[in-house]
């Protein structure tokens, strides 16, 4: 077997493997296609993308303050601030009302972790690594990697559970590989012991949603399955959207993004390119159902 060469590997994430099975004209636009102007790799924002964004920011950065510091800041502030970077068209805004009615949905969530912030104020586990990842398959030269929310630490039994954000309406399909996923994280990226994954649904509830977890051996193989078809696509350079040429509510964005019909707003921590959509019939990126991330 030659030497393993993350530079050569095949990279996936929970992200890009929604995309491809969503679509997997969407996955190459997204994680594939590069301008032929500068080289560099196209994002969409929209508004829920923008209010998740900002969202998990506040959130996110407090697990690496001392816990009787995080509050230290008032966490409203903070989304004042950060929310400056999305204002406008950068956020995919069409009009001042419709921003404001996001922003108002973020400061509703704030304002929730704030008055009960449940893990938020225990102790966190902070990995020493700024993308976890760890090869899937050395054979395959295929790399699982991702991002997680919050680690929350649980001193009993020196162990760990696994949180993820929500900032959507909807809850998660129950077959989602989300949280499996980042179990397969945690327990390669770090030594503690994963006793429970959840989900808090931050515009619904005060509290976590507790899911059943899956056997390791399991989401292994489910997802090293899924990510020898995104090599075999990429090997064979054949990205088809389900639905034909005319695409589909996942991929119609990126394509107007390459027929010139987005407008540019700048680029992001990832040096990407981003847009935002001129017209308003190519359905509802960012489905106010994720994670907020500009893909």
């Amino acid at each position: 077997m030659m030497p393993l060469d993350k530079f050569s590997a095949i990279w996936v994430s929970h992200s890009s493997i929604s995309d491809f099975l969503q679509c997997p004209r969407a996955y190459f636009l997204k994680n594939v296609y590069k301008s032929p102007k500068n080289g560099r790799k196209i994002a969409v924002m929209s508004p829920p993308l923008a209010l998740g964004q900002v969202v998990h920011e506040v959130v996110e950065s407090l697990s690496s303050l001392p816990v009787d510091r995080r509050f230290d800041v008032p966490l409203l502030d903070r989304f004042e601030q950060l929310w400056n970077s999305v204002s406008g068209k950068r956020g995919g805004f069409s009009s001042q009302k419709t921003e404001e009615l996001y922003k108002s949905r973020g400061r509703m969530m704030i304002n929730r972790v704030t008055t009960h912030p449940g893990p938020i104020k225990e102790k966190a586990v902070k990995l020493n690594m700024d993308l976890p990842q760890f090869w899937l398959s050395e054979e395959d030269n295929i790399i699982l990697c991702g991002k997680l929310d919050w680690l929350q630490y649980l001193e009993d039994s020196d162990s760990i559970r696994i949180i993820d954000f929500k900032t959507s309406r909807s809850q998660e399909h129950s077959e989602s590989l989300q949280l499996p996923i980042y179990h397969l994280l945690a327990h390669y990226c770090q030594k503690r012991m994963v006793a429970g994954v959840s989900y808090w649904y931050l515009e619904l509830s005060d509290v976590l949603v507790e899911c059943p977890l899956q056997d390791l051996q399991e989401s292994q193989e489910k997802v090293l399955k899924i990510a020898k078809k995104i090599k075999t696509a990429r090997a064979l350079e054949k990205f088809g959207c389900p639905q034909g040429e005319k695409g589909c509510r996942v991929c119609q964005p990126f394509e107007a993004v390459i027929r010139g019909e987005a407008e540019f707003v700048g680029t992001d921590e990832n040096r990407r390119d981003v847009f935002v959509l001129t017209r308003t019939d190519f359905g509802s990126l960012g489905d106010d159902r994720d994670d907020g991330v500009v893909l």
